[in-house]
């Protein structure tokens, strides 16, 4: 079974930087890898996505802050955070392909505030 752990959330001031980890028991990022994030009260919603030949795409609200990269040798996949703003508070989640579907991990909290 496929587990998938993120670190690296925490409490940052508007404008700071914060780089996400997703680190995954077997490899998989190599197919795809996907960051989402859910905010209170909103929908889950895709904030990044990396394909099997390194395209990435970005939802617009994040283009030109975020950067989703990937290590395959280590099996995990990263989110850079620049220029972070409170409307990026969530609880952020990352995602790959298992053997019966998708797969999450537990989620981790971003909090943006003075």
């Amino acid at each position: 079974q496929v587990q998938l752990v993120e670190s690296g959330g925490g409490l940052v001031q508007p404008g700071g930087s914060l780089r996400l980890s997703c680190a995954a028991s077997r490899s998989i990022f190599s197919i795809y890898a996907i960051w989402y994030r859910q905010a209170p009260g909103k929908q889950r919603e895709l904030v990044a996505h990396i394909d099997s030949g390194g395209r990435t795409n970005y939802a617009d609200s994040v283009k030109g802050r975020f950067t989703i990269s990937r290590n395959n040798a280590k099996n995990t996949v990263y989110l850079q955070m620049n220029s972070l703003k409170p409307e990026d508070t969530a609880v952020y989640y990352c995602n790959g392909p298992g053997p019966d579907g998708s797969i999450w991990g537990q989620g981790t909290q971003v909090t943006v505030s003075s």
